[in-house]
């Protein structure tokens, strides 16, 4: 047995977020552990909402919202223990946010996708599960983006 029983995941509703959660739900399943599901809300998407008097900033919440709803479905669904928590603390990194939760929170393991950006898109964009990696003080495991094949 592992002893991965607080399993933090950051999710995004996207393909590699939901491959990371279904990882961490079949760790917390044989720990008979808990999963804490986090998402943070886009700075960028906040920014622009600040212009549009909070409008923008209200959808991009409330899709947040439905991502941790959909992602708790899929944990209860696999019998496991799951509470979420959203962030929207405007100008803090990913990775500063998943590391003080994890901290917080007291999690022993951190599970995260990456969507294997490289080149270009990784100097605009960052890379969210390298951040993680850096500034977590607990392990870290890392689901990568598949090609549809693993």
């Amino acid at each position: 047995m592992n002893d991965y029983r607080n399993i933090l995941v950051p999710v995004d509703g996207s393909a590699t977020s939901t491959k990371a959660l279904a990882a961490a739900l079949n760790i917390a399943r044989e720990a008979n552990g808990r999963v804490r599901l986090v998402h943070a809300v886009d700075v960028l998407a906040h920014l622009a909402g600040f212009g549009a008097s909070g409008q923008v900033f209200a959808i991009v919440r409330e899709a947040g919202e439905r991502v941790l709803a959909e992602a708790a479905d899929l944990a209860k669904a696999a019998g496991v223990p799951c509470e979420s928590v959203l962030f929207d603390k405007p100008g803090e990194r990913l990775g500063e946010t998943m590391a003080r939760e994890a901290s917080t929170w007291g999690a022993d393991l951190v599970v995260v996708g990456t969507h294997g950006r490289r080149g270009v898109q990784r100097a605009l964009l960052g890379s969210g599960a390298e951040e993680i990696i850096r500034l977590a003080t607990v392990p870290v495991l890392v689901i990568r983006h598949g090609d549809g094949g693993s």
